[in-house]
């Protein structure tokens, strides 16, 4: 996935301008966006729009942002949308592994009770919005089958901590943003999930935007998530693959497919290991090859 596109659930006209953005996935939030007394209908509207939308040809992929699970709304909101199978629960706030075992097994009971196969439901948490998180990062190595990739937020966290800002003046992280930032990127590599970095909140900023996508993509990052429709071309340029590194990773894969116990090729003049393998394998697979 290359961007994920938040939606307020009890927006109809989000909703629907969401899933004509182009983004790769749509991200159906039922936390911050959502105000307390529209919660109930934000539940109701996500279920009917996860039923109408996963029979489309070319839906994007459905993930469903339910509330934290210190906030005793988590199993209502499971309730509503387990039984229309998203493809994801976005987990905010979690604080490590053993968190996304506890929502994997409410997600297990419901995918029961409604004849949906065991572990089709995936889970994608948000793991730096706490200072207490922060300590956590390991161990969602191994913590779950469900566990698609991982992301981190810098807004939570900011109230956390009680940081003025969380940027500096021309925009990059101020330090302990930036080091959230990069541990995460090592927690996923170490649970073997993508990387997805964070929204950028200044949607007409598409300068900023397209050079911190950038940036992002130069560190590992997989994809981004976006806070408006308008962010989502840029992103999804910038996290796609150009048709040369599409070839020059075919052109790997088939050099150690043809020498399959060799350690290290050279190709067009340089030497390529085990690691420009994985790597380019890994690029085929985000270009869907």
């Amino acid at each position: 996935m290359r961007s994920l596109l938040f939606v307020p659930a009890d927006s109809a006209r989000k909703l629907e301008k969401g899933l004509q953005s182009g983004a790769d996935a749509l991200i159906l939030d039922l936390e911050d966006s959502v105000a307390a007394d529209a919660k109930p209908k934000a539940r109701e509207m996500a279920a009917a729009f996860l039923r109408e939308t996963r029979a489309l040809p070319s839906a994007p992929r459905l993930i469903v942002r339910v509330n934290a699970l210190d906030t005793g709304l988590t199993e209502a909101d499971l309730d509503a949308v387990v039984r229309e199978k998203p493809h994801a629960i976005m987990l905010p706030k979690a604080c490590g592994g053993p968190d996304v075992q506890h929502i994997g097994i409410k997600i297990a009971v419901r995918e029961a009770e409604n004849d949906i196969e065991d572990g089709a439901i995936r889970i994608l948490p948000i793991v730096t919005e706490t200072a207490r998180a922060m300590f956590e990062l390991a161990s969602y190595r191994g913590a779950s089958h469900r566990l698609m990739a991982m992301t981190w937020g810098a807004e939570d966290l900011a109230t956390d901590i009680g940081a003025e800002t969380n940027r500096l003046d021309h925009g990059d992280y101020t330090p302990p943003f930036a080091l959230a930032r990069n541990l995460m990127l090592f927690a996923a590599a170490s649970a073997g999930v993508d990387a997805i970095d964070t929204i950028f909140a200044n949607f007409r900023d598409s300068s900023t935007l397209q050079r911190e996508c950038i940036a992002a993509r130069r560190d590992g990052f997989a994809g981004k998530m976006a806070i408006h429709p308008d962010q989502v071309a840029i992103i999804n340029e910038v996290f796609s693959p150009a048709p040369e590194e599409i070839a020059n990773a075919q052109k790997i894969v088939a050099a150690f497919a043809t020498n399959p116990q060799a350690g290290v090729l050279a190709i067009d003049g340089a030497m390529i290991d085990r690691p420009h393998l994985v790597k380019a394998q890994r690029l085929l697979a985000r270009a869907g090859l």
